[in-house]
């Protein structure tokens, strides 16, 4: 049984952009008309996550990125060709880039070490979780400033509640593209995408059933879901669903297996990732039999998404009208209503 029926495949292409004010550690925000702001390519000194980023000297040139999330979006400001090293990618570069990528050496299928960071001289390390940044992966920021490497994680990232927004919106993803695009002295390249990127947000026409939803990310004994401030509930909200962990407040979270019986979700967003993937998923949910029992697993339910669509990127936008699409999907449609 697959849920290739009832969905359709996790759209690639996305486009992504931004504009914000940098002035000194202040960000600006983008304006309503999606224009760049005057100071758009004033240039500072970032708070990123407490450790400060000095935006005034000369762009970096040799980029070690790590996460999906960073990569594609230094190949969408089309400046591949200043990666000189990836890791740590969850799936395959969307089409649209793939050309692009196609040179980039990936170092590690996870968090890389410090020596192989330092190997390929990078000026910058660009990683799209914080915990990339200790002893046991790529080295904390302080060691990799004392090798001269300057380092940038995805702000969405940060892990302290001072950082972290309260609950993140699609505002906060573009700020955060072009906040990169300043670093990474590619401003136009943000400024002339974000008009894309929220001409695509605008054209989502969301399900207006008021289904609720679970996004199961992984676990089997516990499962690991999107919670109620992170890019699982943005993307969710966006395609019209209710999602059924939205009161808890953190990014993710373990969520125990009778809650999820108990509310019974209309459909079941699967994360597919080649380590954990949505058929397996699938097998596990029809093996349980508790889970067996929910109306979205008899009636088979299913959307999906890659996992990379599922943290704050590039991908957001179009993650959101894919699951809007798969929702409007006749046999799905159907079932969902009578369920």
């Amino acid at each position: 049984m697959t849920p290739s029926r009832f969905r359709t495949a996790a759209s690639l292409a996305v486009v992504i952009a931004a504009t914000v004010a940098l002035s000194g550690c202040a960000t600006a925000p983008a304006s309503d008309s999606g224009e760049a702001s005057p100071d758009a390519a004033a240039a500072g000194i970032l708070d990123n996550c407490g450790t400060e980023v000095d935006t005034a000297g000369a762009a970096p040139e040799r980029i070690v990125t790590i996460k999906s999330t960073t990569t594609e979006l230094v190949l969408a400001l089309g400046l591949g060709d200043r990666i000189v090293g990836a890791a740590f990618q969850d799936g395959p570069v969307p089409e649209r880039w793939a050309d692009a990528a196609a040179d980039v050496p990936v170092i590690s299928d996870f968090a890389p070490s410090q020596e192989a960071v330092l190997e390929l001289e990078p000026d910058l390390v660009y990683a799209g979780w914080e915990s990339m940044f200790t002893a046991e992966a790529a080295g904390d920021r302080d060691s990799l400033a004392g090798f001269g490497v300057g380092t940038y994680v995805a702000p969405s990232a940060c892990k302290d509640r001072d950082y972290m927004p309260e609950k993140l919106a699609f505002a906060d993803v573009f700020d955060e593209i072009a906040e990169a695009g300043v670093l990474l002295g590619a401003e136009d390249a943000a400024t002339d995408l974000v008009a894309e990127q929220s001409a695509a947000l605008d054209a989502v026409e969301p399900d207006d059933r008021g289904l609720t939803a679970l996004w199961y990310s992984s676990g089997t004994d516990t499962p690991y879901v999107g919670a109620g401030i992170g890019a699982p509930q943005m993307i969710m909200e966006a395609a019209g669903l209710e999602n059924i962990a939205s009161d808890i407040d953190d990014t993710w979270s373990s969520i125990g297996w009778e809650a999820i019986v108990d509310a019974d979700p209309d459909v079941i967003v699967l994360v597919d990732a080649s380590w954990n993937t949505a058929e397996s998923k699938i097998e596990l949910l029809e093996s349980n039999p508790a889970t067996a029992e929910l109306s979205a697993v008899r009636d088979e339910r299913y959307l999906v998404v890659p996992f990379a669509a599922g943290e704050a990127g590039v991908r957001n936008v179009d993650a959101a009208a894919d699951l809007a699409d798969q929702l409007s999907t006749a046999a799905l449609a159907e079932s969902a209503t009578e369920g």
